[in-house]
């Protein structure tokens, strides 16, 4: 499909972005001697697993269905993780045939399940891990995503686990970060060393958990490899990290329709035919505004700086608040500054919708869901001033009018219609 062919509201997922980031990834792994995996939960477009397959080790799931689809379509058993705060009985064989290793959220899960894994580790199919709380808390305004805030239930706190860990467990999984450097990871295992390290004696292998942003132009990548090797020489011990934005940060795009253009009180309000309730839902659960190619967004002034600099001649632009077309008041996906007011039927294009988009988006309100696209070229295509206009007009000097785009899957009706009953 040429550029032009594509409909609204359709995710574009840059196969040169999410290479490059991939590339990253597999050199810290040659370099740290330790296994990376891509965290489902963030990203799950498994049209481009072959790819991901080249370079990465394994994948982790939150649930069953996760692995299952890791099983089905990434590589089958081999190091395919699962987590869980708590694991259906109906469900544990099934995981055991299907997974390597499993992580356990407490000791009475462990126990539970232990007479149907247990043959299974002991036959070596199996690896089994505590997930601990280090109880060492490295965010700041996000307590949503933080597993070590006060009453959460994610891991075993120190005071909760024996001298001796039960038979069987032979790793440890701690997971502390969101979208974080290098910094709170060093720190945190400062703190995992200072009250754990009698565990940590006893086991062979540690996960170190996601939130990692790596391949981010800023991450201390040398800091990183530096530290995972000290660790593994020290504990001799495998190490695993289980990013899931660092693999397809920054590799998509939304690109979204103005239906219409509402005249408020404060300034120019644009309908959408995407929405942030359905199509972006961290938009409101971070929440965050999402980058908007040739505009400057509200709310981060080292961005707008950016921007600024990026988007010449936008200083003297129009702000303007972006919204859907649900009947949700609050589906508001940002304020920001253009060079002017689109027009209806113009195109306005997201960035970095790959990452936490198609795995969390629904149907509220019988909105349709976005096309999903991958996009071939080596060209990404990502240059800021090609990125507002019309479907009829020539949209500029990038070249998008080719045949790169390929439509993996459109969803209609029926795909609504099957959630309900």
């Amino acid at each position: 499909m040429r550029y032009d062919e594509l409909r609204t509201p359709a995710y574009i997922v840059q196969e040169e972005k999410l290479i490059h980031n991939l590339e990253i990834l597999a050199d810290i792994e040659k370099r740290a001697g330790v296994k990376i995996l891509l965290a489902q939960k963030a990203y799950s477009m498994f049209k481009t697993y072959p790819l991901i397959r080249k370079y990465l080790s394994g994948t982790t799931a939150s649930g069953i269905y996760e692995a299952k689809l890791s099983y089905e379509e990434f590589g089958g058993r081999e190091d395919n993780h699962v987590f869980e705060p708590a694991f259906k009985p109906s469900e544990m064989k099934e995981l055991c045939e299907i997974c390597s290793h499993i992580y356990f959220n407490s000791l009475n899960q462990l126990e539970l399940h232990r007479a149907v894994w247990e043959p299974y580790q002991k036959a070596g199919k199996l690896k089994v891990a505590l997930r601990i709380n280090p109880e060492f808390s490295t965010q700041e305004g996000h307590e949503i995503y933080d597993p070590c805030g006060k009453g959460s239930r994610l891991g075993i706190r120190r005071n909760k686990l024996p001298e001796k860990l039960p038979e069987g467990v032979t790793g440890l999984h701690f997971h502390t970060l969101c979208e974080q450097g290098f910094e709170p990871l060093r720190d945190t295992f400062k703190s995992v060393e200072e009250n754990f390290a009698d565990i940590l004696e006893q086991v062979s292998w540690i996960n170190m958990g996601g939130g990692h942003h790596i391949t981010k132009d800023d991450y201390d990548r040398e800091g990183l490899i530096k530290f995972l090797k000290e660790v593994k020489e020290k504990w001799n011990v495998d190490i695993y990290l289980e990013p899931g934005e660092a693999i397809a940060i920054d590799a998509g795009t939304l690109i979204t329709t103005v239906l219409d253009i509402v005249d408020t009180d404060d300034m120019p309000t644009l309908i959408l035919d995407a929405s942030a309730a359905c199509h972006m839902p961290d938009v409101l659960e971070m929440p965050y505004t999402p980058p908007l190619f040739g505009a400057i967004k509200s709310g981060s002034e080292a961005y707008e700086d950016e921007m600024k600099r990026i988007c010449d001649g936008l200083n003297d632009g129009v702000w303007v608040r972006l919204a859907s077309r649900t009947c949700l008041a609050g589906d508001v996906i940002g304020i920001y500054k253009l060079k002017e007011v689109p027009k209806v039927g113009d195109i306005l294009t997201f960035g970095d919708m790959a990452i936490y988009s198609m795995v969390k988006n629904n149907t509220f309100n019988g909105m349709a869901l976005p096309d999903i696209v991958l996009e071939h070229s080596s060209c990404s295509n990502s240059s800021e001033d090609a990125r507002i206009a019309s479907k009829d007009e020539n949209i500029g000097d990038n070249k998008l009018n080719d045949d790169r785009f390929e439509l993996v899957k459109r969803f209609g009706y029926e795909d609504f219609k099957q959630r309900l009953s």
